[in-house]
């Protein structure tokens, strides 16, 4: 279907489809926006979707055309004009129009769309309106470029609205009601009034986009000469491109002689052959409410994640006790290390000193690096590390504002107020899962292959020792019984006795500071390795308790922003 040219635009053909597919992405934008959308374009847009759904659910290809404007423009005697009856009240008290008027061509069954319209005053055309016949309607139809018969008007559905400037409230009220659900607008003015800033700024402005669906009328033109009439038609375009409508078409008309009636005639046939007004003026309003609706989401999303918030992560590491844990993890290393690889006689002493990850509830008493976490919690339900210290503590705030800084700086006011409270939790609960957390990790390690051959070289040097006591004791209990001397083996000058005593004692202390030395080494190492699954744990629980949440708003704003766009396109 071509588009078809009504006043200010053409009107672009609408299918179905494509409305009900917008309609919904409007309906799915709601949705995701929630409270951080603006409430009143919200109700607006909500209405819309409703009003969408209600309107192409009636059967019939009716198109409702709406004749709006100032007391005394002249309306009613210009749908009189067209209808060919005097169905309208003109007279000269005012306001005349008090409750809407329908005219309906055609035989097509009306009366459920005037059910939803509103209006219960009724009459039906029998045959086509009546035209100008007279001099100016013949010239106003050359003008136009029009020739020959105006088309069918069958299917057209004329309202009379009361006066939107009228005293009453009420009337102001039903014309304001109704104009709401009409297809297309007929706005209505005269020489005196076509200037009056509540036609422009009320209605012509707040309907700019639905020039499509616009018609303007500069009635009463017979009162003008022809100069005069250029002059009003020209002023008068011009105003409304102010307001947004710059290809607005200005029709001139009389009711009182006929003069461009017919042009209007045939703008409105074109309308109603079309049977695409009421699509393209739901296809509007929807692109209204989507407008109005876009600044409440900015145009883009910034990405986070808990791998890249390494200053987060810092953060809670530090209120999780994280480097208290790794210190204990290097000295338990260190004192297991020196119980295999220290020297015998000398092991039994750091029994005595006591267990870094013990102290901290880290250790599962059987002297293995490891934690068990269902029987920490069966017997505390968290570790004894020390609390966070205000430091850590504002440490945490300060990363968490930043976190929500950064993924909120770009959006709009409520989105980046939602993302602040997501990204705080509760400090009770944020400091339970840290705790768990750590008490979840696995602190258990392979015992090094070096401990066990230290240990048993200081095993053989031992016994080398002991056997060179054993040797000198010997020795000395024969020399004190007085048994004949017993020649001793020298190595050089020194007795083998001596040298397998000290040797032995001097080797194994050499080896055990050595294996010292390489237990720091170790330790340092496993405490990074330990510090790593810390620190996973740690992301793990800022994934869950901050990232999520902001995540999960910043996936909303995205489905909803999509949705809007969608929404756009119809």
């Amino acid at each position: 279907m071509s588009p078809l040219r009504m006043g200010s635009a053409a009107v672009k053909a609408v299918s179905a489809e494509a409305l009900t597919a917008a309609s919904s992405s409007l309906s799915a934008a709601i949705e995701t926006g929630g409270s951080e959308l603006p409430q009143a374009p919200v109700g607006r847009a909500t209405s819309v979707v409703t009003k969408v759904g209600e309107r192409t659910s009636l059967v019939g290809g009716h198109t409702v055309v709406a004749l709006a404007g100032a007391t005394g423009s002249g309306k009613s005697s210009l749908f009189n004009r067209l209808v060919g009856a005097d169905v309208a009240t003109v007279g000269a008290r005012r306001p005349t129009t008090s409750r809407p008027t329908a005219a309906v061509w055609g035989d097509e069954e009306a009366g459920p769309l005037l059910d939803w319209v509103g209006v219960t005053t009724r009459h039906h055309v029998a045959g086509a309106a009546s035209g100008p016949t007279a001099k100016e309607g013949k010239s106003a139809r050359a003008r136009a470029g029009l020739a020959g018969r105006v088309g069918s008007l069958d299917g057209l559905v004329l309202l009379d609205l009361p006066d939107f400037d009228s005293r009453e409230t009420a009337n102001r009220v039903e014309a304001e009601r109704v104009l709401e659900l009409v297809d297309v607008f007929v706005w209505v003015t005269d020489p005196q009034k076509y200037a009056d800033a509540r036609l422009h700024d009320d209605y012509v402005s707040a309907l700019a986009t639905h020039d499509a669906v616009t018609l303007v009328v500069l009635n009463q033109v017979d009162r003008l000469s022809e100069a005069e009439i250029e002059q009003c038609v020209a002023d008068l375009t011009r105003l409304m491109a102010r307001d947004g409508m710059p290809r607005a078409t200005v029709i001139p008309t009389s009711a009182r002689t006929g003069w461009g009636v017919d042009v209007l005639e045939q703008r409105l046939s074109n309308a109603v052959s079309g049977a695409n007004a009421s699509r393209a003026r739901l296809a509007a309003d929807i692109r209204q409410a989507t407008a109005a609706l876009r600044p409440g989401v900015a145009d883009t999303e910034p990405k986070i994640a808990a791998k890249g918030e390494g200053e987060l992560v810092d953060a809670l590491a530090r209120a999780a006790g994280v480097p208290t844990v790794v210190r204990a993890v290097e000295r338990d290393y260190v004192m297991q290390a020196v119980s295999h690889t220290g020297w015998p006689m000398t092991r039994w002493v750091q029994r005595l000193k006591p267990k870094p990850l013990r102290r901290l509830r880290l250790d599962n008493g059987h002297g293995d690096i490891s934690v068990s976490q269902a029987d920490v919690r069966s017997v505390l339900g968290r570790s004894s590390l020390p609390p966070p210290t205000p430091a850590a503590r504002a440490a945490v705030d300060l990363a968490t504002r930043r976190l929500a800084d950064r993924a909120g700086s770009s959006l709009p006011t409520p989105w980046a107020d939602a993302i602040d409270e997501a990204a705080a939790p509760p400090g009770h609960a944020m400091s339970d899962a840290l705790d768990q957390a750590v008490i979840g990790t696995s602190l258990r390690s392979r015992t090094p292959v070096w401990w066990r051959m230290v240990g048993i070289v200081q095993v053989l040097l031992a016994l080398v020792a002991l056997a060179g006591l054993v040797w000198f004791l010997v020795l000395m209990l024969l020399g004190w019984l007085q048994f004949p001397s017993i020649e001793t083996p020298m190595w050089g000058p020194l007795p083998w006795p001596f040298v397998l005593l000290v040797g032995g004692v001097l080797a194994g202390l050499l080896l055990a500071l050595v294996s010292r030395f390489l237990a720091g080494i170790g330790a340092r190492r496993r405490g990074a390795v330990i510090n790593g699954r810390l620190r996973d744990s740690i992301s793990a629980v800022a994934d869950e308790r901050i990232l999520a949440p902001v995540t999960a708003i910043l996936q909303r704003h995205r489905e909803t922003r999509q949705h809007l766009e969608s929404a756009a396109k119809v």
